[in-house]
C-alpha cells in the first residue's frame, strides 16, 4: 500500500482519482490548493505525489520545485490540461517522474503510478547505490541528482562516471580505467580529450565555491574527495 498525495482543485476529479487509487489498495490524501499540500507534506510521509499545474493559490510547477528540494526521492507526477511541449519539458526539468495530460485513461494513469512507485521504492541500506553528504545527493538507481536543493540535469555517461568515482573514495581512479568502464566496445568511442571535457562539465554541475568532489591527479586520473558512498 502506498501513501499518495493528490493535489487537484477539481473536487469531482479529485474524488474520482482518490476512489480509483484507493481501490487499488493505496491510501490517498486530497489537497485542493498548494498551501494545504505543503502542510500535509510537512506532517506526513508520502510515497508519491500527483500534482495539477494550475491551482487557486499558485503553480504545481513551483510546488514541485519546492518538493524536490526538500524530498528529492519523492516521485512526483503531473496530471494537467497543460499539454504544450514547453510545459511538458518544464515538468521533467523540475524533476517530475511523469507528465500526464488531460483527458486521460484511468488504466494508463494507474499503470504510470505503479511504475513510478516501483522506481521510488526504497532499497535496503546495503543495496542503495548513491552518495549523500547533505549537500550533494546522488541516486544511481533512480538516476537523480540534487545539489544544495537544486535538481541537476546529469547525462547517462556522467552518472556512470560518478558511480565509478564514488565507489572508490580517496583512491586514484586512472584515466585508462575510466575509459574502459564508461564507454563500451559497441562503437561508443571516446578519446582522452573528451574524458577531460566530461569531467570538467560534471564538476561545474556538482561543485560550487565551498564544495569540491573531484580532484585531478596530473598524469594519472581522478580522486573522489567526498566520503564513502
Amino acid at each position: 500500500m502506498a501513501h499518495i498525495l493528490v493535489l487537484e482543485d477539481d473536487l469531482a476529479l479529485s474524488a474520482g482519482l482518490c476512489f480509483e487509487l484507493d481501490a487499488c489498495g493505496h491510501l490517498t490524501v486530497a489537497a485542493y490548493h498548494c498551501e494545504k499540500a505543503r502542510q500535509l507534506l510537512e506532517k506526513e510521509a508520502f510515497d508519491l505525489a500527483l500534482f495539477d499545474v494550475n491551482l487557486p493559490d499558485g503553480s504545481g510547477f513551483d510546488l514541485c520545485r519546492e518538493v524536490k528540494e526538500k524530498y528529492p526521492n519523492l516521485p512526483v507526477l503531473f496530471l494537467t490540461a497543460n499539454d504544450l511541449e514547453e510545459d511538458v519539458l518544464k515538468g521533467f526539468d523540475l524533476g517530475a517522474d511523469d507528465y500526464i495530460t488531460k483527458p486521460f485513461r484511468l488504466p494508463i494513469l494507474k499503470k504510470r503510478v505503479e511504475v513510478a512507485l516501483r522506481r521510488g521504492t526504497p532499497q535496503d541500506k546495503g543495496d542503495w547505490q548513491g552518495y549523500d553528504d547533505g549537500f550533494l545527493h546522488l541516486d544511481f538507481t533512480a538516476l537523480t541528482a540534487v545539489r544544495g536543493g537544486e535538481v541537476l540535469s546529469i547525462t547517462p555517461n556522467e552518472y556512470k562516471l560518478l558511480r565509478v568515482l564514488t565507489s572508490s573514495p580517496g583512491t586514484v581512479v586512472t584515466r585508462r580505467l575510466l575509459l574502459e568502464k564508461l564507454w563500451d566496445k559497441d562503437g561508443n568511442f571516446i578519446d582522452d580529450h573528451t574524458l577531460t571535457v566530461t569531467v570538467n562539465r560534471l564538476r561545474s554541475k556538482i561543485e560550487d565555491g565551498t564544495h569540491t568532489y573531484i580532484k585531478t591527479v596530473r598524469g594519472m586520473g581522478y580522486i573522489w574527495t567526498g566520503a564513502a558512498a
